[in-house]
């Protein structure tokens, strides 16, 4: 993939952009180029201000000039703000510490909010926070960034290295190898579908955890657990 590739969510955030400040969608990429550099991703463009959007479109030779307002409603569309036809879901809120005893979830995806990506080649990495009692979709990560990377698997690695779990497709073996490492317990789900289901079939194993994943909730698995109360029952008898 080349520098100048743009993710489908970028490209529709300032394809509506420009029909409001009333240029194309050419000219404002390449004025937001000269400020935010390539390649232009969702992170990027959510840094967007009203005066970065000035200086793009009314320095020498600018595209357009605009009113505060118009430049106002620009910047928005390029955050994300009211985009219909978006194919990404929205995010819950979500804040450290709002979701005790719960575990971070990466799902590899290209569409919508649908697990469907392999680990090297997805388009994005979807974040949910999930205990027993709820799940939270908290960030949508995309992968874009991390096409340059000298190893692009490390790179993916350090995006999601707050997550617990990785859910993907498909995975090959140095590239798990390093997901591991990085203490990311990596799943494949080969057959794609809303990542939702796989993410509520997640949540309802956290009840009675299997041994692997209790270690990652940092607590004894239970029949570790009753083996342990049956040892101290032993010893308080002799």
């Amino acid at each position: 993939m080349s520098n100048t590739s743009i993710t489908r969510e970028a490209a529709l955030r300032i394809g509506l952009a420009a029909l409001e400040l009333k240029v194309t969608p050419r000219e404002l990429t390449l004025a937001l180029a000269e400020k935010i550099d390539l390649p232009i991703t969702e992170a990027k463009l959510a840094t967007s201000s009203v005066e970065l959007l000035r200086e793009a479109m009314d320095g020498d030779g600018g595209i357009c000039q605009m009113e505060k307002e118009d430049l106002k409603r620009a910047v928005r569309l390029l955050w994300g703000e009211g985009v219909t036809g978006s194919d990404l879901p929205a995010l819950d809120a979500y804040q450290e510490g709002d979701m005790p005893g719960s575990i971070r979830l990466a799902c590899a995806s290209n569409t919508g909010e649908v697990l469907d990506g392999h680990f090297g080649s997805c388009e994005r990495f979807l974040i949910y926070q999930v205990s027993a009692s709820e799940s939270r979709l908290i960030s949508i990560r995309s992968t874009l960034e991390t096409e340059g990377a000298e190893d692009k698997n490390v790179a993916r690695t350090n995006l999601i290295a707050d997550c617990d779990v990785l859910y993907v497709q498909s995975i090959g073996g140095p590239a798990a190898a390093k997901v591991i490492r990085a203490n990311i317990h990596p799943i494949k789900i080969p057959v794609s579908g809303p990542a939702q289901i796989s993410v509520a079939r997640l949540q309802k194993s956290l009840a009675s955890p299997p041994p692997w994943l209790a270690r990652i909730m940092g607590i004894s698995p239970p029949s570790l657990a009753q083996y342990a109360a049956n040892l101290e029952a032993v010893e308080e008898d002799v």
